[in-house]
């Protein structure tokens, strides 16, 4: 194998890169007592920032007090692949089952509108991110991924998809962006680059500015749900919120109520990012109009142009892990750093000796039926999101105009969507958990390189993965973002967030 090239301002961790080029904010102060407010949110990442953030601009009088255990956007928010798209969070066939097929195609457009809705709240309040809605493009790079690309498309416009809404491309449309090796694309409109950590610290900024209490440097050690006698509670280590409604906004970063399981499993997902290009190769590779790029492999990779000219390229972690989210600070194995810049190479060969500068990692929250759920226990107080495995940067601002709704008690439309309410078992302690997604993960990519070489059509090994992971047709690979097995044309490109597209 190459070795992999490496800047020498090269940094492994250190939260994520996006944080290096903004520089991490100030820390604000933290909760030193026991408070009465209206809502408290934990978790100051995108979640619970849009809740604080649609719920003060509805209802200006309300009290908010937001707890975050290090600084608003460390997790997800603030590490993923900046991809603001309108991939679906779960399955379509699970809600489908348990509401209506209509019901999950209403999700799904209502993540369409999402989109624009973070564009266009940004733009409102001079949140400066870097934002460019050029869309998604997805490649297939071998006659396999060609097969499935075709079949996903077609899958997808059967589930809220119009035409307009994800097509494949005519050769001279594809031309665009040079993606070395391809033989099919296809491309959604509803999609945007953005720059995840100026977006987390321009809404924390935002909020705060709107009246919201945040306190920073603030873990919570335990949520204590009300009982009809006291109030629910979020409890730290030097001070208690108490509040009507207590709002769980952690997602992979977990803070379980008291009496409750694990609903959703911290997974891992990493990044690398290059040293800025020269002009020669960007107008070799184009990629002027700054599209989210997915390709339509199984260990599949997620990609940006970023503002200053760097290729910014993700995926899950090799070997795939998952547990407890002790955080390292981001730092990533140096296998995956060498996955993710052969992920590089393949698609722009011109790029693969141009130094890679940073790489990290970040946790995303995947529920056991990789369905993510939003609501609100009025018995108890309590109300919660996540659950978005990879998905999150837009499926966060749906789920915050949700929870709004909902702690306002309005019913709308965001309040009957099938992801409210949804319950999936807990997570157990068990072996396969940590054993399972490794051996799934090194089956995909055995099936990868079988495909790249001489096998026409997906692989068996990608069958063998999608059995023992138990998924049912169409269901999403590891970490809920991976593409499909024989049964099932993809989730390609269902990346954005954690470092995943989140």
């Amino acid at each position: 194998m190459r070795s992999v090239p490496r800047s020498a301002e090269f940094r492994n961790g250190g939260i994520s890169f996006w944080f290096r080029e903004l520089g991490c904010p100030e820390r604000r102060a933290a909760l030193l007592d026991t408070v009465d407010y209206d809502v408290c949110i934990v978790g100051g990442g995108y979640t619970g920032l849009w809740t604080a953030y649609y719920l003060q601009r509805a209802d200006p009088g309300l009290r908010i007090a937001l707890l975050e255990s290090e600084f608003c956007g460390f997790g997800a928010s603030g590490r993923n692949g900046g991809w603001l798209s309108a991939e679906f969070a779960g399955s379509r066939e699970r809600y489908a089952q348990l509401h209506s097929k209509g019901a999950a195609i209403a999700l799904q457009r209502a993540l369409m509108n999402s989109v624009d809705e973070v564009i266009d709240t940004a733009g409102d309040e001079g949140i400066d991110a870097d934002i460019v809605k050029g869309g998604m493009r997805l490649v297939a790079t071998n006659p396999a991924q060609r097969s499935r690309l075709h079949a996903e498309v077609g899958y997808r416009q059967e589930w809220g998809f119009w035409p307009e809404d994800l097509h494949l491309l005519e050769h001279t449309d594809a031309s665009r962006l040079h993606v070395d090796g391809t033989i099919a694309a296809a491309h959604s409109p509803h999609a945007a680059r953005v720059q995840p950590a100026k977006l987390a610290v321009g809404l924390a900024n935002v909020v705060e500015g709107l009246g919201v209490h945040l306190f920073e440097g603030s873990a919570v050690t335990e949520i204590r749900p009300g009982d009809g006698n006291a109030r629910p509670a979020a409890v730290t280590e030097h001070g208690v919120v108490r509040a009507d409604h207590v709002i769980r906004a952690t997602e992979g970063y977990p803070v379980h109520p008291r009496g409750q399981g694990q609903e959703w499993q911290p997974a891992r997902s990493s990044m690398i990012v290059t040293e800025p290009l020269t002009d020669d190769m960007w107008r070799h590779i184009g990629w002027e109009g700054r599209e989210v790029l997915g390709d339509a492999a199984h260990a599949f990779v997620y990609a940006q142009r970023t503002a200053d000219g760097r290729i910014a390229i993700g995926g899950s972690d090799a070997p795939f892990r998952t547990g407890p989210a002790r955080d390292d600070n981001g730092a990533t194995e140096p296998q995956t750093i060498a996955e993710l810049w052969r992920g590089l190479a393949r698609l722009f060969p011109i790029a693969a000796e141009v130094p890679i500068v940073h790489a990290w990692s970040g946790a995303v929250g995947v529920a056991r039926d990789r369905c993510p759920s939003v609501d609100l226990d009025r018995d108890t107080g309590l109300g919660w999101a996540g659950g978005y495995a990879g998905s999150g940067v837009t499926a966060a601002n749906l789920a915050g105009r949700t929870l709004r709704d909902l702690v306002l008690g309005h019913g709308t439309e965001l309040t009957r969507l099938p992801w409210v309410g949804h319950q999936a078992r807990a997570w157990r302690r068990e072996p396969w958990r940590r054993i399972g997604p490794q051996l799934v993960n090194g089956l995909y990519r055995t099936a990868d390189r079988r495909e790249s070489r001489r096998v026409t059509r997906t692989s068996r090994f990608a069958g063998l993965a999608a059995r023992m992971a138990g998924r049912e047709p169409h269901e999403p690979g590891p970490g809920g973002n991976a593409p499909g097995s024989p049964d099932r044309p993809g989730a390609i490109g269902e990346a954005s967030g954690a470092a995943g597209p989140e």
